[in-house]
């Protein structure tokens, strides 16, 4: 790429985070790649996710601007809430949207603005600001509202809320310069809108090479909770709601026998303090649940497993893809996968990294643990080196960044949505 390029990026997403402060990492990633090819990407994000850990520095002011890790934030101010179901996470949607409309002045410049939080009606201020500097627009979907909270929570399409989320984003599938997502078949879902005309582009999630080459290790109270001389069956991230932990506790109740398997969780969310008490009513002594660690010390972690476990309900949205963070992490590491999946674009069989089950019963996911804890080191190492390869080949940052910037130079809306890759 042309390191010479001296563009501006405003990048919007309400869930923002970095390191320092908490997930969400996608677009600090992205930020500090494009900081290597010359690009200047200013992050604005809100004071306030129940993601984050540490909480940027504003008070009483309506924005902050912050240098984190010479990557320039700006914060702005919002409501708190106590956690992803409190109610008031929709008033911040709606209250980070409003002063969109009133920024500093003293921002530079956007050529081009990404849109990209989880409030759908972020892209309607997005818009306005594209028009106000000339900029281009391009609307990001990391997860597909309302169809999200209609498949998980059971809204129906005429609440109201539901209503007014599918009408802001089909304005940005309408009106956006070019629509990029985490998921390979969003395509499909904005033709089913009824929308033919816009340019696409699949942007999975990925890995950020310095962070990962250099990892930092396990704190010794961490360390202390992993048993030894065990087959771990390891698994890391958010604990909420569709991410077939029952399933893998049914799993450690029926393999309780076996002294030489034991399953590790290490994460936080919704689900967790009510997941701790079913492995303590089951009185399960071959289950451990460790607290979130930082990012840094992931892939610590992960070389402790001996096969990684992801997995996903039985629905319907997840015939757009997927793209957890965690696949890509575990990929890196070099573990065998288990993947709980029924939907498309399974990279978990795309790369021959694992063992896919396609139907949420928790004998399949026993069988998978069972062929895993039988077969050889060599099996089980090559395919984690399967999944290495993958991840280095399609989903490093640098290269994702890459393709991203090729959007510089997109022509405006085609008849033929633009596919730079679906691996």
């Amino acid at each position: 790429m042309n390191k010479k390029l001296t563009k501006t990026i405003w990048i919007i997403n309400d869930y923002a985070g970095s390191p320092s402060h908490g997930m969400t990492y996608r677009h600090y990633y992205m930020a500090k790649e494009l900081q290597k090819k010359g690009v200047n990407p200013i992050i604005i994000s809100a004071s306030f996710s129940h993601f984050f850990n540490n909480y940027p520095p504003i008070k009483e002011q309506s924005y902050l601007t912050e240098m984190v890790d010479k990557i320039e934030y700006l914060w702005i101010n919002v409501i708190k809430y106590k956690n992803s179901r409190d109610k008031k996470r929709v008033w911040k949607w709606f209250q980070f949207s409003f002063k969109l409309f009133t920024l500093p002045k003293n921002l530079q410049k956007p050529d081009m603005i990404l849109c990209s939080g989880s409030a759908p009606m972020l892209v309607i201020p997005s818009y306005y600001l594209a028009k106000k500097y000339h900029a281009k627009l391009i609307f990001e979907i990391r997860d597909i509202w309302p169809l999200t909270l209609m498949n998980f929570k059971g809204y129906s399409k005429y609440n109201p809320l539901i209503y007014l989320m599918q009408k802001s984003v089909n304005f940005g599938f309408k009106h956006a310069d070019h629509i990029i997502s985490v998921l390979p078949n969003t395509d499909k879902y904005i033709q089913e809108q009824g929308i033919y005309n816009f340019n696409f582009t699949y942007l999975p999630n990925g890995i950020f090479l310095e962070e990962l080459e250099n990892p930092s290790p396990l704190t010794n109270s961490v360390q202390a909770q992993i048993p030894k001389d065990k087959f771990i069956v390891g698994y890391t991230g958010a604990m909420g709601m569709g991410d077939g932990l029952d399933l893998l506790i049914d799993v450690a109740k029926e393999l309780e026998e076996i002294s030489k398997i034991h399953f590790i969780l290490v994460g936080k969310g919704s689900e967790k303090e009510r997941l701790k008490a079913r492995i303590k009513n089951l009185k399960l002594h071959n289950i451990t649940i460790i607290n979130a660690i930082p990012k840094k010390e992931v892939q610590s972690m992960l070389k402790e497993f001996d096969t990684c476990y992801i997995g996903w309900e039985d629905k319907s949205i997840y015939k757009y893809g997927i793209s957890a963070n965690k696949i890509f992490d575990y990929m890196y590491s070099e573990k065998p996968i288990i993947h709980l999946f029924s939907g498309k674009g399974d990279l978990i069989s795309k790369a021959g990294c694992g063992l896919t089950i396609d139907q949420h019963k928790s004998s399949l996911i026993t069988e998978a643990i069972l062929e895993l804890f039988h077969s050889s080191k060599e099996r089980r190492k090559a395919m984690g080196i399967r999944g290495k390869s993958f991840v280095l080949k399609y989903h490093t940052y640098s290269k994702i960044t890459d393709k991203f910037l090729d959007i510089f130079t997109a022509k405006k809306k085609s008849q033929k949505a633009i596919y730079l890759s679906r691996n």
